[in-house]
């Protein structure tokens, strides 16, 4: 699988648009533009995440969880997970590091530079037994015994 963005390349710094718009930041909080391609045969749905793994918690930070994309979907939309397009019928965000469901911006404390991970993960199965109060770590739990493959791209931020 491949996934690209129309929003910055694989090892960018991620643009002011998908920075949070809180905690000392003024970013957008727009989800990012993703798309992918070459999706393996046998793939039921996707689920998408977007992961800090250097976030000062000893487990990094979800900054975003969406499940159960139908099989159909190859494309998320600029601010899908923030409200100003829509996500495809059937899926689900659930909730991230922040407390509640839907994406939530780059605000690494300042000074630190930071690593956000936006993956996409073509599953064996139509859907997961998940919730908008599923953790991304339970989510990803799930996500685990039923990966066909996975695509990620990078961006920085601090």
């Amino acid at each position: 699988m491949k996934l690209t963005s129309q929003d910055f390349n694989d090892g960018d710094k991620l643009p002011e648009r998908q920075v949070l718009n809180a905690m000392g930041y003024q970013g957008d909080n727009l989800s990012p533009h993703l798309a992918w391609d070459d999706v393996p045969p046998g793939t039921k749905s996707f689920v998408v995440t977007c992961y800090d793994p250097d976030a000062p918690t000893g487990s990094g930070w979800w900054h975003w969880v969406v499940a159960n994309l139908p099989t159909d979907t190859r494309e998320l939309k600029q601010g899908a997970g923030s409200g100003k397009a829509e996500l495809p019928a059937g899926s689900i965000q659930t909730r991230t590091d922040f407390g509640s469901a839907g994406y939530g911006g780059a605000a690494p404390p300042k000074g630190e530079s930071h690593r956000y991970i936006f993956t996409v993960h073509a599953l064996d199965v139509d859907r997961l037994d998940v919730d908008e109060h599923a953790s991304g770590a339970l989510v990803g739990f799930n996500v685990h015994f039923h990966v066909l493959a996975s695509a990620s791209i990078t961006a920085m931020y601090s």
